[in-house]
């Protein structure tokens, strides 16, 4: 046997930094937040997979990021979203974010849901860590369809007050209840053990 048959050290793969951003929506009071740990090398196309879960949105709209001047989504030229976006799919976060700390995501360009998210701060690699984690949050996201900042604003007052005109209506809307104030961490979580990253 020469040695160039000697039998190979298996390669260690280096797990990657971790960043912990802080996810906030926009003009919106009581602030609704998450905070999260996702690895640097997250694809942008799995971090609004994770942002959907964490926030609480069905996905069922468009959405971009935008990122120290350049936006990111999923090209749709019968919306007018064509080549100034670059693909979420092959994008990495910590390579993008080029040395910027904050980044903006919209979801849905009829409610205009504006994302205002932070890098906290960066932690050391995890090898055992497979998926995203949610470390802490406050108050229920908004139901997908309510009209923005706006709407949701006339959503709560209406639910609030059993003598508002839409009352009723907006509740059976909403499927019957709807808590403002819930946020329910344990549940995040195992949604986002779904979700390989």
């Amino acid at each position: 046997m020469n040695a160039n048959d000697a039998p190979r050290s298996p390669q260690r793969r280096t797990a990657p930094a971790l960043l912990q951003l802080k996810i906030e929506l926009a003009w919106l009071r009581p602030t609704i937040w998450r905070r999260i740990v996702v690895p640097e090398t997250i694809r942008l196309g799995k971090l609004h997979e994770v942002i959907q879960v964490v926030m609480g949105w069905s996905d069922s709209h468009l959405h971009e990021f935008e990122i120290d001047g350049e936006r990111y989504g999923i090209a749709n030229p019968d919306f007018g979203f064509g080549d100034s976006v670059r693909s979420e799919r092959t994008a990495r976060l910590g390579a993008v974010l080029n040395g910027k700390k904050t980044f903006r995501y919209v979801y849905d360009f009829g409610d205009d849901w504006e994302h205002r998210i932070k890098v906290e701060k960066t932690l050391p690699p995890d090898v055992e860590r497979k998926t995203a984690l949610c470390l802490a949050g406050a108050n229920a996201c908004p139901p997908d369809d309510v009209g923005g900042p706006p709407g949701y604003e006339n959503f709560i007052e209406a639910i609030a007050d059993p003598d508002h005109p839409e009352h009723e209506e907006m509740l059976d809307w909403v499927g019957g209840s709807f808590n403002p104030a819930a946020f329910d961490l344990e549940r995040i979580n195992a949604l986002l053990g779904k979700i390989r990253l």
